[in-house]
């Protein structure tokens, strides 16, 4: 079994890697030309290290009190795709908010599934998650709507920003993800929910590739 203190390394040692990387990755986009540029991507690499850390550790662990969906929204999509988009790009351009508003809401559909499943627990330790918060049934409801309206986001992108049919092909993801919202539906034990996170975040992870390839082609 992995002890605490073993986690607490391996974290760490991720931390350290990631924000190395991430550097470099500033420095081959930016150069020395533009500090600027640099300095608010390392600010903002520093925030997002601090954001992880902060969801469960310490007394005031945000992913305890209700927040963790909207810092999960703000770092897995906005931050994430809008970063990764300037970075390549120099550039800000307002349509990708749509595909990074996708991104960011099956990223919350990940989490509130995750915490969907451990209801029973989470209200035991007095965790007060969003779920804990609205209840199962609420909750459900909100899964339904995380999923829908991401995939409602990437269709006004495609239909209004892209003149080709292929901008289409991120559709093929929300095939499994309606399947799975069926299964959401019929769920009664928070238990029953833990198969459907892989499926969720494989589904995600298809519709990054899926979307990437129809821009491209």
């Amino acid at each position: 079994a992995i002890s605490p203190k073993q986690m607490k390394m391996a974290i760490w040692i991720s931390l350290i890697i990631t924000f190395f990387l991430a550097l470099c990755l500033i420095y081959v986009s930016f150069g020395l030309s533009n500090l600027v540029y640099s300095l608010i991507f390392i600010v903002l690499g520093v925030f997002s290290i601090i954001a992880a850390i902060k969801y469960t550790v310490g007394k005031n662990a945000y992913g305890y009190s209700g927040f963790g969906d909207i810092f999960v929204f703000l770092f897995f999509g906005l931050l994430s795709t809008l970063g990764s988009y300037f970075l390549y790009t120099k550039n800000l351009d307002l349509k990708v908010f749509y595909p990074a508003i996708s991104v960011g809401l099956l990223s919350v559909a990940v989490l509130n599934l995750n915490n969907m499943r451990d209801i029973t627990n989470d209200k035991k330790a007095n965790k007060n998650t969003l779920v804990v918060k609205m209840g199962s049934k609420n909750a459900k409801t909100y899964h339904f709507l995380l999923i829908a309206i991401s995939l409602i986001s990437s269709l006004i992108f495609a239909y209004f920003f892209v003149s080709k049919w292929t901008a289409y092909l991120f559709i093929i993801a929300y095939i499994p993800l309606s399947i799975h919202l069926n299964k959401v539906v019929k769920t009664r034990n928070p238990k029953d929910f833990d198969p459907e996170l892989k499926k969720v975040a494989l589904s995600t992870f298809l519709y990054a590739i899926l979307f990437a390839i129809g821009i491209l082609l």
